[in-house]
């Protein structure tokens, strides 16, 4: 496959010089579908936008606009998936596979580094990847979106004394009669976070008026995973948001909650900067 569209894989927003401990991290929400991407699918791009954790890169504005800084992922889903290690890759669908490779329940459910099924429409490509291009795709995304990211936590880290990731995701509606919540924290089960900042956040959105739960069933992925180093002043906590709470019918266009959920998203990363720079020193010694 040749090159993604001229657009960078990711862009970085926010103040030029860092004006908050606070990073987003929002990587599943890209549009830039390539034509060569598109002819290697047997599905049309409607159903490859099912990957998407759609328009949250639209959600973090807010956040931004007070000044977070946020790494946003152009490049979509379909094509790479950032929240994976690169060894998380489905051996059936490249040839010839990669040496290495780490076999998980998200691999064999077809949701690895590049996807390879969709729930309700099956297979997604017409035929196996090379392994140039696997290469291609860890090379020019996936790796410099992880050096990009740790580069910004660890400048938050030097300024501030500490750094929180806040890594921006959506989920697909939940059942509100059986009392499921709008929000999911995930703090990889105390391993990822200060717990005060924990209860910082989950605070800042239930006075935004949302129900919210901590890592059930979302505990966070591989970005919180691997970029959560509470011990070295790095903090990494995962936002999983209900779709139904900020988009339409369609699950597609902007809804009447939007504008909500973008101040919930901001309420969240002030809360956050506001209690890592009361006492920096103790959060990054906990």
């Amino acid at each position: 496959m040749a090159e993604s569209p001229n657009e960078p894989p990711f862009l970085r927003v926010g103040p030029g010089i860092l004006a908050s401990p606070v990073v987003l991290s929002v990587p599943h929400a890209g549009r830039a579908y390539s034509p060569d991407l598109i002819r290697a699918s047997r599905l049309p791009v409607d159903r490859l936008e099912t990957l998407e954790d759609r328009l949250v890169d639209r959600l973090i504005w807010r956040a931004v606009a007070e000044g977070s800084t946020a790494l946003v992922a152009q490049v979509p889903r379909a094509e790479i998936d950032l929240n994976r290690d690169e060894r998380e890759v489905d051996a059936a669908m490249v040839s010839p596979p990669p040496r290495a490779l780490l076999a998980t329940a998200r691999t064999r459910g077809g949701l690895g580094l590049v996807p390879s099924r969709i729930s309700g429409a099956g297979a997604i490509w017409l035929g196996r990847m090379t392994g140039a291009e696997l290469t291609r795709r860890i090379d020019t995304v996936h790796r410099p979106y992880h050096e990009a990211l740790a580069q910004l936590l660890e400048d938050a880290r030097d300024r501030f004394g500490v750094a929180i990731l806040l890594d921006c995701h959506s989920m697909p509606p939940r059942d509100r009669t059986r009392g499921s919540a709008e929000l999911v924290f995930g703090d990889r089960h105390g391993a990822s976070i200060a717990l005060d900042l924990l209860e910082a956040a989950i605070a800042a959105a239930e006075a935004e008026g949302f129900s919210a739960v901590r890592n059930a069933p979302y505990a966070g992925g591989y970005i919180t995973a691997r970029h959560g180093r509470p011990d070295r002043g790095i903090h990494a906590l995962q936002l999983e948001i209900d779709r139904s709470t900020y988009l339409g019918a369609d699950l597609r266009s902007p809804g009447p909650g939007f504008e909500r959920t973008a101040r919930m998203i901001a309420a969240v990363a002030a809360a956050l900067s506001a209690r890592a720079q009361e006492a920096p020193q103790s959060i990054a010694a906990e």
